[in-house]
């Protein structure tokens, strides 16, 4: 594979964007100043996280017209209307396998909050998974359906209430992604081959507070 540039600049610190997690890279760098150019440093390898940080996006969930309300350094999101606001996350995944969870901070209504993942494209101003764009998990005080194109299937009993916690597991070496409620496995295998890249994801109305929580290990799951 041919080296990539990334960074030429006075600094001696740089980030560098769009690497896998739990992936080993190699780097070399080169001084240079109005006299010309010194001779590239050996290989240096270099390991990436082997969990993802990443918060909720803003600009990414709609901008500043989305109705979606970010505090608690974009981890915590509420939505002030009875329609439903889809929630980006800050990072994509295209490989490897992903665990995070939201807690519910605040439950009072009679509301079905979706969680799961979705493409970059994604309607934003609909109950995640209503489009083809979205793989969720809607969920309200006694059961659950999953949901992808509008077609919601599979009703596992089990509800939410304020305290509860649900756990999304997305698992891009077998393409499946599973859901977690309170501990515990929310039915099966809720969707299977998935390709491409996708984005952690939840839609919220009002009655509903949640925060994200990221940087976990991945919990073992039955895949049948």
């Amino acid at each position: 594979m041919n080296p990539q540039e990334v960074y030429c600049g006075k600094e001696t610190i740089c980030t560098v964007d769009g690497l896998h997690f739990n992936s080993m890279y190699n780097a070399r760098v080169k001084a240079f100043n109005s006299t010309g150019e010194g001779e590239y440093s050996e290989l240096i390898g270099l390991q990436t996280a082997e969990v993802a940080w990443f918060t909720f996006d803003s600009t990414l969930s709609g901008g500043p017209g989305s109705g979606l309300n970010f505090i608690n350094d974009n981890r915590t999101v509420s939505v002030d209307g009875w329609e439903h606001r889809v929630a980006l996350g800050s990072v994509g995944f295209s490989r490897g396998v992903h665990y995070w969870e939201f807690t519910i901070d605040k439950y009072t209504a009679d509301t079905d909050p979706a969680f799961g993942i979705a493409r970059i494209d994604v309607a934003r101003d609909k109950m995640l998974g209503k489009d083809d764009k979205g793989f969720a998990m809607y969920i309200d005080r006694q059961r659950s359906w999953f949901q992808h194109n509008s077609v919601h299937e599979r009703r596992v009993e089990g509800g939410i209430s304020s305290g509860s916690t649900i756990g999304v597991l997305l698992d891009l070496e077998r393409h499946t992604l599973h859901f977690i409620v309170n501990e515990m496995p929310q039915g099966s295998v809720a969707f299977r081959d998935l390709y491409g890249v996708f984005y952690p994801a939840v839609s919220v109305n009002r009655g509903v507070t949640l925060t994200l929580h990221t940087g976990l290990d991945a919990p073992h799951m039955d895949y049948h």
